[in-house]
C-alpha cells in the first residue's frame, strides 16, 4: 500500500488525528488546489477548489493542528455529492 493510499484509507476512516497538512494531501490528490486570499481580511479561512469550479470553504485549525472530525465528515459528504468518491 502506497502513502498516498494510506493516508486515504485514515481520511475515510473518521480519524481523531488527521492533520491539516495530511488534509491538504487529500485535497491535493482529489485535484483541489489552495486559493488564500491576500491581505488582513483573509485570516484562517482558506478555500479549495478543483478543475470542476467545485469549492470547499475551510478553516484552518488552531491552536492545534488537527482537523475536527466533524469537517472530515462534511469534506467527504461534498466529495460523495459531487461524485469524487
Amino acid at each position: 500500500m502506497s502513502k498516498i493510499e494510506k493516508l486515504l484509507t485514515k481520511f475515510m476512516g473518521d480519524p481523531k488525528d488527521l492533520t491539516w497538512d495530511e488534509l491538504i494531501r487529500v485535497l491535493t490528490h482529489y485535484k483541489f488546489k489552495e486559493i488564500t486570499k491576500k491581505g488582513k481580511t483573509g485570516g484562517s479561512r482558506v478555500k479549495f477548489v478543483d478543475e470542476n469550479k467545485n469549492i470547499i470553504n475551510l478553516h484552518k485549525p488552531h491552536p492545534r493542528n488537527i482537523v475536527k472530525q466533524y469537517v472530515i465528515k462534511q469534506i467527504i459528504e461534498k466529495l460523495k455529492t459531487w461524485r469524487i468518491i
